[in-house]
């Protein structure tokens, strides 16, 4: 996970039931948004990454809308396990001023948006205890 000093261009999607994983809600994919997410991946990971797609994300658990967002692909070239990602960010810091990115890579279990955003939220709550 990277971290930088981004302003704020998107408002935060709604996800009362786990703040730490809120999402940016980019409606339409930003180019400077996914620069910053794909340089991300390549500096903290070691290989080449471009941006793929986006996928559209929501995940509910018992009833309840937990997280809900926009998941950009990646597709990796030079990584010894995976050849996609999974990336996206949310706000930190103090005052929420920072932008954190989390990348999930598309290792089993994981191989999908949708599970790559489950596992990232199991290793929030484990992190928590």
């Amino acid at each position: 996970m990277a971290q930088s000093d981004a302003p704020r261009q998107w408002p935060l999607a709604s996800n009362p039931a786990n703040e730490a994983l809120r999402n940016w809600w980019n409606v339409e994919p930003n180019k400077a948004y996914i620069d910053r997410l794909t340089v991300a991946v390549m500096q903290l990971h070691y290989c080449g990454a471009s941006w793929g797609n986006s996928v559209t994300v929501t995940e509910v658990f018992n009833g309840q809308t937990t997280w809900q967002g926009h998941v950009e692909v990646v597709n990796l070239t030079g990584h010894p396990k995976a050849k996609r990602a999974y990336g996206w960010s949310h706000a930190d810091g103090e005052d929420d001023k920072d932008e954190k990115f989390v990348a999930v890579f598309e290792i089993p279990p994981v191989e999908s948006a949708q599970t790559a955003v489950k596992v990232a939220i199991l290793a929030e709550v484990k992190r928590k205890k």
